[in-house]
């Protein structure tokens, strides 16, 4: 279900509304850690987005809220890979799956009760932890 609305998601274009910046990857790498820029971070305006219904906005706004600006824009970020454009393929797809992953609607959860076989095996537990217990008294047996 998720890999057509993926699918859906690619044919609408969104590669005109995402903006793209770069900058000097964090953290060791060495040589050319210092001197090119290869992270690659994303922005997509979801409230002005004219490819977004309404309803897929507020679908959007909900579930991705940590990942928003108080502007409404999409921010996502790569830098695992060692060239800039590998890490704006990387960016890029994980945007498309961030976005199919919540416009994908999830099925309400139908709450199911213990099988009879379960509660058989429970009730079975139950008399043999009672027999054991009874066998540990003195009942019938003179204290010495």
């Amino acid at each position: 279900m998720s890999v057509t609305i993926m699918d859906d998601l690619m044919r609408r274009g969104f590669e005109g509304e995402l903006c793209y910046s770069t900058s000097r990857s964090s953290g060791p790498g060495g040589q050319n850690v210092n001197k090119v820029n290869t992270k690659v971070e994303l922005r997509f305006d979801v409230k002005h987005s004219s490819l977004l219904t309404d309803q897929e906005k507020d679908l959007i706004f909900s579930k991705l809220i940590n990942k928003m600006t108080n502007e409404g824009e999409l921010v996502l970020v790569s830098q695992s890979e060692r060239t800039q454009l590998m890490n704006k393929k990387a960016v890029t797809e994980k945007f498309y799956e961030i976005i199919s992953k919540a416009l994908t609607i999830q099925k309400k959860r139908r709450p199911t009760g213990a099988t009879l076989a379960s509660k058989l095996r429970r009730l079975e537990r139950k008399k043999i932890r009672g027999v054991i217990k009874k066998n540990r008294s003195n009942k019938g047996f003179p204290s010495e």
